[in-house]
């Protein structure tokens, strides 16, 4: 038996309960992991109220993790006990203090890059990098609006297009995390809560807009979103922290010939070598200082709803991780 944080209903951080569960031996194509740090992620929240459907229930959180090999299964090579191996994707389970995975989908972490660090940032990391390198290539010259500029990916988001040469516009809630998103790449920083974000963005590109808009927030900002794009310009639209945005109107987008899409990083990391790609080129940016990571938040797994309702009550900024 190990213990897991489980999901018996959907609902509030309460709903989170710490339970012993028993887990298997690993069955062909797997390995069994002793997890050392689990990454906290909006996407746990979305599922624990129900805004993504878990498969089963109840069910065990959790889409990110780092750890220790202790069983391989059977005829695998490629993976020995010992080895540090992380993990980012669609298979829950990770708020566990141990959990099988399957072996293609996850990767070595170098020596040069810390336990708790790679927790913090595979998710989130992976996801940044899909964003700026792939979906929408950034590119020098490129002015970028970057939502939620203190969150987790949102820091990683500002540290990476400063760095390909773009000017940054980030929003943030408080001045404490306008300082944060200065030292992370941002050029300019809007506090939505006390200026509207709109004119501000029209205002520092003299009405031309931006060339993208990075949108983890939805609702209450996808709409000024698509105000702040130059034409030809694309919305990016990667998470909904703050509501399902509304159904958009297809001629919406006409005026201005915007691009709109709403991207997952799992279509981006579907094949072994684009997850080798991703995950490595995210260590690489960590072990050179092109990406600062900010663990700024752990707490015992055990504890993983207060956890859960600091980040909900925007009481955190950058990473969060639970630890086993």
């Amino acid at each position: 038996m190990v213990k897991a944080i489980r999901v018996h209903q959907l609902g509030g951080p309460q709903v989170l309960k710490w339970e012993d569960v028993e887990l298997g031996e690993p069955r062909e194509g797997e390995i069994r992991i002793k997890n050392k740090a689990v990454g906290l992620n909006f996407i746990d929240i979305y599922f624990r109220k129900g805004v993504y459907k878990a498969a089963t229930m109840p069910f065990t959180p959790g889409m990110e993790v780092v750890g220790e090999v202790t069983a391989v299964g059977p005829g695998l090579t490629g993976r020995k006990v010992g080895d540090i191996v992380a993990y980012a994707g669609d298979r829950m389970g990770s708020y566990a203090e141990e959990q099988i995975l399957p072996a293609d989908k996850v990767v070595p972490v170098p020596p040069s890059v810390d336990p708790i660090i790679a927790a913090s940032i595979m998710l989130k990391g992976m996801t940044a990098q899909y964003l700026v390198r792939r979906c929408f290539k950034v590119e020098p010259g490129h002015t970028v609006l970057v939502h939620a500029a203190a969150g987790g990916t949102g820091s990683l988001l500002c540290q990476w297009a400063n760095a390909l040469g773009a000017t940054v516009i980030g929003t943030v809630s408080t001045k404490e995390k306008a300082a944060q998103a200065k030292e992370d790449g941002c050029h300019h920083v809007i506090i939505y809560t006390e200026e509207d974000f709109v004119s501000r963005v029209n205002e520092m590109t003299s009405g031309k807009g931006v060339e993208v808009v990075y949108d983890s927030v939805g609702k209450n900002t996808f709409e000024g979103s698509l105000a702040c794009l130059k034409p030809r310009g694309y919305m990016v639209s990667f998470g909904q922290s703050s509501g399902t945005p509304d159904p958009v109107p297809l001629s919406a987008l006409a005026p201005k010939s915007l691009f709109l899409t709403r991207p997952s990083m799992m279509q981006y990391t579907s094949t072994r070598d684009e997850l080798l790609e991703t995950a490595g080129e995210v260590f690489a940016n960590v072990a050179s200082g092109v990406l600062r990571v900010r663990v700024n938040h752990k707490y015992p797994l055990s504890e993983a709803s207060q956890a859960h309702a600091d980040l909900e009550n925007r009481r955190t900024t950058g990473s969060i991780v639970l630890i086993p």
